[in-house]
């Protein structure tokens, strides 16, 4: 029996037990003489006396727990351990106890199992450093948890296609498609981010264009000025222009 066949008979179980407590009768609702309440006590079976023990009254829940046992440890193990949304779900079921009884039912029985282990979903910057590594440079491993990022992603898809034909245009020297790489970027609405790149490309296009057109770049000036303020760095502001620049001259 499937957990919403569990349910229901539950929620019938419960019905007919209220339907049977009702039709029997009241004895409270007729005049006794006096002298005979204690005989009336004495002669009522013991589960039809008008009151009831702590101990007696917790008795009668645990034939419901049982029957929803089952449904309660079934999404357990799907991974829902939130107490107040289970008892939300049973409740649109027809199940009419109160949140206590799944409370206390989780925290004593469900709280020590442990909870399924699930497959770790990749972080952020893995999923960046698939995206900018050439595919034939990825492991399967990495490929295939790029394939199913991108298969849940529909705009992350998109994304890995412009940033791949950008880096196609920098490892390949193809300048003279970025015009219609930059239109095709700012036709993409839904990534706003790319949008902006493109827009900031644009100021300076003619240079862009080059860097991305010759073999000659700025790198080598960019690792000069980067060795100069290492040196400067490593003196503390305590050397002066002379020092410095014999540093420099024979670093």
């Amino acid at each position: 029996m499937d957990a919403v066949g569990l349910l229901t008979q539950l929620v019938n179980t419960t019905a007919s037990t209220q339907l049977t407590l009702f039709q029997q009768p009241n004895h409270r609702r007729h005049p006794r003489p006096p002298g005979q309440r204690q005989h009336d006590r004495t002669q009522l079976p013991r589960d039809r006396r008008p009151y009831a023990r702590p101990a007696e009254t917790q008795s009668s829940r645990p034939e419901r727990q049982q029957l929803l046992k089952p449904y309660l440890d079934q999404r357990w193990q799907d991974g829902c351990t939130n107490a107040w949304k289970l008892w939300e779900e049973i409740r649109e079921q027809g199940y009419s106890d109160g949140y206590s009884s799944v409370r206390d039912y989780i925290r004593k029985t469900l709280r020590g199992k442990p909870q399924p282990i699930g497959p770790r979903p990749p972080s952020a910057r893995a999923v960046a450093r698939w995206i900018r590594t050439h595919p034939d440079a990825l492991t399967e491993r990495d490929r295939l948890q790029l394939k199913a990022v991108l298969a849940n992603c529909p705009e992350l898809t998109a994304l890995t296609e412009h940033v791949r034909s950008f880096a196609h245009m920098v490892t390949e020297l193809e300048g003279e498609q970025l015009p219609e790489w930059i239109e095709s970027a700012r036709a993409a609405t839904d990534l706003p981010s790319l949008s902006r790149f493109a827009q900031h490309l644009e100021r300076d296009l003619d240079a862009v264009i080059a860097g991305l057109t010759l073999p000659w770049n700025s790198g080598v000036v960019e690792g000069h000025v980067n060795r100069i303020k290492m040196l400067k760095r490593q003196m503390f502001g305590r050397a002066g222009f002379e020092l410095l620049r014999k540093r420099v001259l024979l670093a």
